[in-house]
């Protein structure tokens, strides 16, 4: 778990240096700086699905995936149930880059197979790398929209954690074509938060979260055939 605490405390120092920063930003800048995560959003998104769709078993699972977990999120409200939280505590676009924060935390090649390598072979190169990268995206991103993204550090680590334990327990579960599953759905889910970002369309991205599980529940049914 050494690595998960490094990347958490990666993020948790970030958050509060880049919102140190925001004080001395003027709001012409802080506008320049919601188009950069914007597009830095749209671009790793893209890159994701790139990347790993090659690898795809099952080249139509992402497409199921998306519609099937879109549907039970926009029933169950994800987006609007998280809006009404952050309100209450932020005037400012919180839920926003809250939302945007932990998914380029947590749904992120480095960030998933991180923790399964660090609990089938005590290796925490992934979680150090990404800790790296969280360090400079947490401190744009605060310095963006305030402290509060100091929030999802807990996210990521609760995250991070359920991985590390879950392998521990069903490590022959966690096999590649899983994570390369997941790894294009959730990069689906990262463009489409760039997306709203930029204003091109709000894409409810919230919303689209219970795709992650889709992938996971055909494997396991896969087990059992």
């Amino acid at each position: 778990m050494i690595g998960t605490i490094v990347n958490t405390g990666a993020i948790i120092i970030g958050s509060i240096a880049g919102s140190i920063l925001k004080k001395g930003i003027k709001e012409k800048y802080q506008d320049t700086l919601f188009n950069a995560m914007g597009l830095a959003a749209a671009g790793l998104g893209i890159n994701a699905i790139v990347g790993n769709m090659p690898d795809s078993r099952y080249p139509v699972l992402f497409i199921v995936s998306l519609a099937a977990g879109s549907l039970l999120g926009t029933i169950l409200d994800l987006d609007g149930a998280f809006q009404r939280l952050t309100g209450r505590y932020s005037a400012s676009r919180l839920g926003e880059g809250l939302s945007t924060g932990i998914l380029l935390y947590c749904i992120g090649t480095l960030s998933i197979l991180g923790p399964v390598q660090s609990a089938l072979y005590d290796d925490n190169t992934y979680l150090f790398t990404n800790a790296t990268l969280d360090l400079v995206t947490s401190m744009v991103l605060a310095s963006t929209y305030g402290i509060g993204m100091i929030l999802a550090a807990i996210v990521l680590f609760l995250w991070q954690g359920s991985i590390y334990l879950a392998t521990c327990f069903l490590g022959d579960f966690m096999i590649p074509e899983l994570m390369t599953e997941v790894s294009i759905v959730g990069g689906f889910l990262i463009a489409s938060s760039g997306i709203s970002i930029l204003k091109i369309k709000d894409l409810k991205t919230l919303n689209m979260l219970p795709s992650l599980l889709i992938p996971v529940i055909w494997f396991i049914i896969l087990a059992f055939i």
